[in-house]
């Protein structure tokens, strides 16, 4: 199986991303990893941290000459913002003259409950690695993932649903392939030019205001085949490990498959998937996809529908009230460079999670050392299910 830790403040050096469990004998292009972190920079609303940002992974170990080993492989990604802030961040006990010390903790942060749980002084401490600058970590550890499917026909993308209350409508005749298209033009990474609109003057009110903006975005991924996941244990769902996957990143409330909370109010014979039977393609069907490709912690085949809502960022530049952590007096929080809305780089964040959950299962249940084996596992199992 596939597993990763990542390291890394925020204005650190640098974030790492070590992965193990990749098999030998993938074609890796880091170049695709680089451009899926350019995506993530980009977005109407995002603060000056990306214009000071170059993203771009550094391999230094599991991949030679384009290729993986079988090994634990090392992606770092240099911050180049660090420059300005290495006395401040330096780990030599000389330089702590150097810091300025954050007492006002930020409503809607991990400012106040970590520094109550880690008996810290400095905010700083707390809110360098709760920073969302660990997603980019994330996102080159999805793209990876990504080129472990992509030979099996895989594909996964995310996009903008809704930003605010403005809710983009997407037209259900679009492709996967004309949606990816029109999304990436997309300033906001959405598939409707009047709601782009719109979505772009309210990001322009919030700033003026000194507010910022959450929303909802949407990962599809298909080719999957029937039976990644499993019933025979909770952990080992496809959907709750998924939706696990997505709870851990920063800033995120709810993440429903298909229909979601919405399946609550329909009966029975509304919403479940009905069932047929494809002689042509000797494969069973569904006439509806309402589950999201999801039945019983397996996937059924079908797309994978899943939806995640993010709550704005919790900088204001009008900030709210707050308490000094050393004085107990009533404060107003601190403010730390920050986005206004960051959804459109949420669409991407979340798509390279979803990647790698499901690489994950992909790999778990085709399992091999190499991709030669995987490739033999895999193909042998649609005869199986052919036949069945």
């Amino acid at each position: 199986m596939l597993r990763f830790l990542t390291a890394g403040e925020s204005h650190g050096p640098q974030l790492i991303a070590v992965v193990e469990g990749a098999p030998a004998g993938y074609d890796i292009d880091v170049d695709a990893i680089n451009r899926d972190l350019a995506r993530r920079q980009k977005g109407y609303g995002r603060g000056g941290r990306m214009a000071i940002e170059r993203d771009e992974v550094r391999v230094v170990s599991g991949i030679r000459f384009g290729r993986t080993l079988g090994s634990p492989i090392t992606l770092i990604i240099e911050n180049r913002d660090f420059k300005n802030w290495e006395k401040r961040m330096s780990p030599d006990p000389r330089d702590r003259g150097e810091a300025k010390i954050v007492t006002r903790p930020r409503p809607g942060h991990a400012d106040l409950a970590g520094v109550l749980k880690y008996n810290l002084d400095d905010v700083r401490d707390v809110l360098e690695r709760a920073s969302a600058r660990e997603t980019a970590a994330r996102v080159a550890l999805g793209s990876l993932a990504r080129q472990f499917v992509a030979p099996f026909g895989i594909s996964v993308l995310g996009y903008v649903v809704s930003i605010g209350n403005i809710e983009a409508k997407i037209s259900p005749d679009l492709t996967l392939q004309e949606l990816a298209r029109i999304t990436e033009q997309s300033s906001v990474r959405v598939a409707d030019a009047e709601a782009e609109r719109a979505i772009v003057a309210e990001i322009d009110a919030c700033k003026r205001e000194g507010d910022t903006l959450g929303g909802v975005v949407e990962v599809v991924a298909t080719g999957l085949p029937v039976g990644l996941g499993s019933h025979v244990q909770w952990d080992r769902k496809l959907d709750g490990r998924i939706a696990h996957a997505l709870m851990g990143l920063q800033a995120v409330k709810g993440v429903e498959f298909g229909l979601g909370f919405g399946a609550s109010r329909l009966r029975g014979s509304q919403l479940h998937d009905e069932i047929g039977y494809d002689q042509a393609e000797r494969r069973f069907t569904r006439y509806s996809n309402n589950s999201g490709g999801t039945e019983g912690g397996m996937s059924t085949g079908e797309p994978l529908r899943v939806r995640i809502a993010f709550k704005p960022l919790s900088t204001l530049m009008r900030p709210l009230r707050s308490a000094d952590i050393k004085t107990k007096a009533e404060a107003i929080a601190a403010i730390e460079r920050s986005d206004v809305c960051a959804i459109p780089a949420a669409a991407v964040i979340a798509e390279s999670v979803v990647a790698f959950e499901i690489a994950n299962a992909f790999l778990e249940k085709f399992g091999g050392d190499s991709f030669t084996e995987i490739r033999r596992n895999y193909y042998g199992y649609l005869e199986q299910v052919r036949n069945y």
